[in-house]
């Protein structure tokens, strides 16, 4: 992330006023990859392409916080890969996961992976160490650490309507498979700080905490992420969940989160009441069917919208309601950025 970026972006967690209104947008593989015009294939397999794509997309967006910059992962497979699931690559396409609980029982006999040597975590750590000269160089930082959260790396592993399942039929099982996952989220963040010591931010990203009612919050998500985020030690502590959102969002000072990515299907005013004065909000007008395949006028629109519904514009980062899909292109890029300058 670029340093001025940064910088803003600690004054605003910290309450202080900017002079402007930020725009920021989660970037990995779903975008760059196409609008850099390669294949996902290259993206993953070539760190100079990766090194190439990321730095063209700062430098064509100088006045974008793209979040959490110089991202190295692969996908879905990133975390499940550490566990020993099969990794399906596609040239065209995302990769996924294959699972490998078929029940919950089976949680006891999962191996605790070692962050350092399992899976492809060692291959993102070398491409960060591969490339941290340039990215240095060009006047940026390796500022945030990121995982998978403990209930979204849990449906990897068994899948989504199976761990849905295992949540109600056997709560034990599901405690001993989060226990699992989360001392593994802790140890890979650890480990990514003790390589990147310029890391002041970590980014956990959980859809699934979005599909279960507020007793099964109060119980399978917030001790987790609590932990996480005390874990982790830093000053920013951005959480990503686009899917329901009205119960995560009241519970995110005491899951430790100061930092928020929220679903386009709430109100920005909505979440503002439900999280609290002290949380920066990200967001919000819909990824897919406006940002990536809307006009740059509809983009604008939605803009307008998205700030007509929050009085108040402090501790906000302009965005969309999840992360860039593929196939957004530059005019409804700086259609965006153009609409929160003017409106």
């Amino acid at each position: 992330m670029r340093n001025s970026s940064w910088n803003d972006l600690t004054a605003l967690i910290d309450g202080k006023k900017l002079n402007y209104r930020p725009v920021g947008f989660i970037i990995d593989s779903p975008w760059i990859p196409g609008w850099y015009g390669i294949s996902n294939t290259d993206y993953y397999s070539s760190d100079d392409l990766w090194l190439k794509s990321n730095m063209k997309a700062a430098e064509t967006f100088p006045d974008v916080w793209f979040l959490p910059s110089f991202w190295s992962e692969y996908g879905m497979c990133t975390e499940p890969s550490a566990f020993g699931s099969r990794m399906i690559f596609l040239e065209k396409g995302l990769p996924h996961a294959e699972r490998i609980l078929s029940g919950i029982e089976e949680a006891g006999s999962l191996p605790q992976p070692n962050v350092k040597t399992d899976g492809l975590l060692p291959f993102m750590i070398n491409r960060l160490k591969i490339n941290q000269e340039a990215i240095v160089r060009a006047d940026h930082q390796i500022r945030f650490a990121v995982a998978r959260g403990p209930l979204n790396i849990a449906s990897f592993l068994m899948g989504t309507t199976e761990f849905m399942m295992a949540i109600t039929m056997d709560p034990e099982g599901t405690h001993r498979l989060l226990e699992k996952i989360s001392v593994f989220i802790c140890d890979w963040i650890a480990w990514q700080k003790e390589c990147f010591p310029s890391i002041e931010g970590v980014l956990i990203l959980d859809d699934i905490i979005g599909f279960v009612g507020e007793v099964e919050f109060q119980e399978f998500v917030i001790p987790y992420f609590k932990r996480i985020f005390e874990s982790a030690g830093v000053k920013v502590r951005f959480l990503h969940n686009d899917a329901e959102g009205l119960i995560t969002a009241k519970h995110l000072t005491e899951m430790g989160v100061n930092m928020f990515n929220f679903s386009f299907n709430h109100l920005m005013g909505e979440i503002r009441d439900l999280a609290g004065p002290g949380v920066v909000l990200v967001g919000n007008i819909p990824p897919r069917d406006v940002l990536a395949a809307g006009t740059p006028f509809q983009v604008e629109e939605a803009v307008k919208k998205a700030l007509g519904e929050i009085s108040i514009h402090d501790r906000i980062v302009w965005s969309a309601g999840g992360g860039m899909p593929p196939d957004v292109n530059d005019a409804n890029i700086n259609a965006f950025i153009k609409a929160v300058r003017n409106y």
